[in-house]
């Protein structure tokens, strides 16, 4: 039966990637905000709870919005201030860790106007952006480090008071090689920023979702995204000029005082990754990871698609060669 389908098709594409994942938990200044997980009693929250923990398919689905069935309101609305630290925990479907290592993380705002946004519909929602965090200096993918640790976002220290909707969003390229073959996972929290700042972005630097990606934009379509020394761009809007106080950026890629690899757009760093470096004129991120030919080798005989986490294909390349 060849080898029981060849191990049941590396047992079943790894158990559907550990079922992939959505945010569990945000933590701002300290405060725990717990999320809920799919399938199971709902407590109220400030995290609008998905209906799947699959990954949206295509940049023009609606679920781009929120992620699945996601622009039903949580029943919470959170409370921040400008420069309020968030820490955003991911988990996977089964309960464990973020099963991917590969491709960016990017969080937006969008104003709910005068309601708070547990009644705000989010298909109306105008967003702009407000970080981008990609690889660090050794070339390794923030989204590498989630295993175990959150991903940390600063709010801008001059963001007016308002209700907002935050949309915090990874973008796993692992299938990026083909056109349509990247994966999102939008997710969508409720907040109250307090404070008499005055900081907001222009008409030009917002947008929607569905509607600021396409399948075929640079990070999205990404053919080179295993090679080292690859360059990586950022898709969506260049973060808002406001944020930095820099210029928006033609090209919808990072600007002078954002986030091209992998620090946040306030000068936080992600996790405990080292700080990056980036091309501040491109807005790109330089794939500097050396990688070994034996592996490569392995990893491009042994699985095909690329739709699995690294350490996944490894785990099933080790399988293979015990046979």
């Amino acid at each position: 039966m060849k080898l029981v389908s060849s191990i049941f098709f590396p047992i079943a594409v790894a158990t559907s990637a550990l079922a992939h994942g959505l945010v569990t938990q945000i933590t701002v200044d300290g405060k725990v905000y717990p999320g809920n997980t799919v399938n199971s009693k709902e407590n109220p929250s400030v995290i609008r709870l998905v209906s799947s923990t699959s990954p949206v398919k295509g940049a023009t689905n609606p679920d781009m919005n929120c992620g699945f069935g996601a622009p039903q309101p949580a029943a919470d609305v959170g409370n921040a201030m400008p420069g309020s630290k968030f820490e955003f925990t991911w988990g996977s479907g089964f309960g464990g860790n973020w099963p991917h290592n590969t491709g960016p993380l990017m969080t937006y705002l969008a104003s709910c106007g005068s309601t708070t946004c547990d009644k705000f519909d989010s298909t109306k929602a105008k967003w702009f952006k407000i970080d981008q965090q990609g690889q660090d200096a050794s070339g390794k993918w923030i989204q590498a480090e989630l295993p175990g640790q959150p991903v940390t976002v600063t709010l801008p220290n001059t963001l007016a008071p308002d209700n907002y909707l935050i949309r915090h969003e990874i973008i796993a390229l692992q299938g990026a090689v083909s056109m349509g073959g990247a994966e999102f996972y939008p997710s969508c929290s409720q907040f109250t920023v307090g404070g008499s700042q005055t900081g907001a972005p222009t008409d030009k630097e917002l947008v929607s979702f569905p509607g600021a990606y396409s399948d075929s934009d640079p990070g999205i379509f990404d053919p080179d995204v295993f090679n080292p020394g690859s360059s990586y761009t950022f898709p969506g809007p260049p973060i808002a000029a406001f944020v930095s106080g820099s210029s928006s950026s033609s090209n919808g890629s990072a600007t002078t005082g954002t986030s091209a690899s992998g620090t946040s757009a306030s000068g936080t760093a992600t996790t405990s990754a080292p700080t990056a470096t980036s091309t501040k004129s491109s807005g790109t991120c330089k794939l500097s990871r050396k990688a070994s030919s034996s592996n490569l080798t392995v990893a491009a005989s042994t699985v095909r698609p690329r739709h699995l986490s690294r350490i996944m294909r490894g785990l099933i390349a080790n399988h293979a060669l015990s046979l």
